[in-house]
């Protein structure tokens, strides 16, 4: 049996102890907090998929680049095929563009537009390690 249906069915006997018991004395017996074990009485509806967690994952960026932002690199940099970062970037901030180069860089990078560079290791003799 795997962990996630264990969670559920632990849930499933805390919330049947709390109905016959009462919620206090299932806090007590399980550990838990009396909020927690009202919070999964709420949810529980008589079946464990009632009980299965729910994402936390947002639906949402609210800081992402709008539409608008990004059709405007796009077209930027179509229009400006040999411009640097930086060039880009003060071009970009003179018809409205907000965010910061940083920022910039990250967006071209994941949209494929600009290449990411490999990183530089410093390669040191063995002379200079031994003085």
């Amino acid at each position: 049996m795997n962990s996630i249906t264990q969670d559920i069915k632990f849930k499933q006997s805390v919330i049947k102890y709390s109905y016959k018991h009462g919620v206090t004395a299932a806090a007590l017996v399980y550990k838990l907090h009396r909020k927690t074990i009202y919070r999964w009485r709420e949810r529980y509806d008589g079946t464990l998929e009632s009980l299965v967690n729910k994402s936390r994952k947002p639906h949402r960026s609210p800081r992402a680049h709008t539409k608008q932002e990004l059709k405007l690199i796009r077209d930027y940099k179509n229009k400006n095929k040999d411009t640097g970062l930086v060039v880009l970037w003060v071009k970009l901030r003179k018809v409205g563009y907000t965010r910061s180069v940083t920022s910039l860089y990250r967006t071209m990078v994941r949209m494929g537009i600009y290449k990411k560079l490999p990183v530089r290791r410093k390669y040191m003799s063995r002379k200079r390690i031994i003085k």
